[in-house]
């Protein structure tokens, strides 16, 4: 069960990692730090549930179950922490937020202490790593101290089970779907840790043995219901900058043919290299580089072999911008030639701006470079001879065949 568990902890302390990827920004911004805060002691509690650290921290401490009153304070923690990040969450006037966060860390504070108390008070001397709820659960204190761990995680769990199901219906996109995910693994904490835990110490109130809803399905439940809620909250803010990267990754590469074409005749400085450098980076090195090489190479435009491209375009059938596109991509290359090739300039006749310059973003870019793939010559194939009339698929033709005798008339 130590294994479970663990992973259930090390996935949301990468949860927390991913959500506060700027230190100094997240400490600045309350939701930040507090969904950060709030997914760090969920991994804690984890940690500190899992049988092989109860164990450790029992025998460090030297006191026998030392590690019960750790782990629920910290599950008390973890409630009054995901509390405090519905009421970040909601936003509202900033006193009436403070006043709520106050009281709301001020009710489990109380919490927390009593459940040390109670086990001070609490004759518990035999170790338990697994199913202590239900060893003691008719043991005086001990049995207050679980029944009370319980019902605090269960108020903060059924408020949010409340107030994501009612976001839910007021929201869209992404923020409804981590809202869904948060609802689904609280529910999953509700129904696959707490009822059963409820259900497994009434039983032994009553002199029947349900310890294996205790043992063997509360734990993997609280796992799982712990990720999905750890994706909920992460998914709304981590996916758009992700879906960012793999569009940067995509212009990247789409923007490839207009690079090659024009590189030579960059002069901005050359972009790093380092294989960490995230999508957008290399794509706004790529921007920047490729718009200085059409500044140099304008000189070299020439306008007869845009007019022409442009007229065989519409001649075509092309409409009237995929035509500019074609007519540009035709003289760019024309341009290139004669640039690489040190020719004079054609004439001027006044300036001309191509239409990837006048859009802002790489969407103009981007186009340019698929009307320069398209208007690539198709790879030709090698020629064969023709094979003259009347010559039958045994007929040798060409050099290697035997003359034919002449007529003799």
């Amino acid at each position: 069960m130590s294994l479970v568990v663990y992973l259930a902890a090390f996935m949301l302390g990468v949860a927390s990692v991913l959500v506060r990827r700027r230190p100094r920004t997240a400490l600045r911004d309350p939701l930040t730090l507090s969904t950060c805060v709030a997914i760090a002691l969920a991994a804690l509690v984890f940690v500190c549930a899992a049988p092989a650290t109860l164990a450790a921290v029992n025998e460090l401490t030297g006191v026998p179950n030392f590690g019960a009153p750790l782990t629920y304070g910290m599950l008390s923690a973890y409630s009054c922490a995901a509390l405090v990040l519905l009421i970040n969450w909601r936003g509202g006037p900033r006193e009436l937020v403070r006043r709520m966060v106050l009281r709301s860390v001020a009710a489990y504070g109380l919490l927390v202490l009593a459940i040390v108390a109670l086990f001070a008070l609490a004759d518990a001397g035999t170790e338990r790593l697994t199913d202590l709820d239900t060893y003691y659960a008719n043991t005086p204190f001990m049995r207050e101290m679980i029944l009370l761990y319980l019902l605090g995680h269960s108020a903060a769990m059924l408020v949010m089970c409340a107030v994501c199901l009612k976001w839910a219906r007021e929201v869209t996109g992404l923020l409804r779907i981590g809202l869904r995910l948060i609802l689904v693994g609280t529910l999953l904490d509700v129904v696959g840790f707490q009822l059963t835990k409820y259900t497994a110490v009434v039983a032994r109130w009553n002199g029947y043995d349900l310890d294996f809803l205790s043992t063997d399905v509360a734990p993997p439940m609280a796992s799982l219901g712990a990720v999905l809620c750890s994706a909920g909250f992460v998914l709304p803010r981590l996916l758009p900058p992700t879906l960012a990267q793999w569009r940067g990754l995509l212009d990247h590469r789409r923007l490839a043919p207009l690079w090659h074409l024009v590189r030579s005749a960059s002069t901005a400085p050359k972009p790093p290299t380092a294989w960490w450098q995230l999508p957008q980076v290399r794509l706004q090195w790529r921007e920047v580089s490729i718009h200085d090489a059409l500044l140099a190479l304008a000189p070299y435009f020439d306008h007869r072999v845009r007019e022409r491209a442009r007229d065989d375009a519409l001649a075509a059938g092309r409409s009237p911008h995929e035509a500019r596109l074609a007519a540009e991509a035709a003289m760019l290359t024309d341009a290139a030639r004669r640039a690489a090739a040190r020719e004079e300039p054609p004439p001027a006749d006044g300036s001309y701006r191509l239409h990837a310059t006048e859009v802002s973003g790489t969407g103009g870019l981007v186009e340019l470079a698929r009307a320069l793939d398209r208007g690539r010559p198709p790879p030709t194939a090698p020629h064969t001879p023709p094979v003259p009339d009347g010559a039958g698929p045994n007929t040798m033709a060409g050099p290697m065949a035997e003359p034919e005798e002449p007529h003799v008339a």
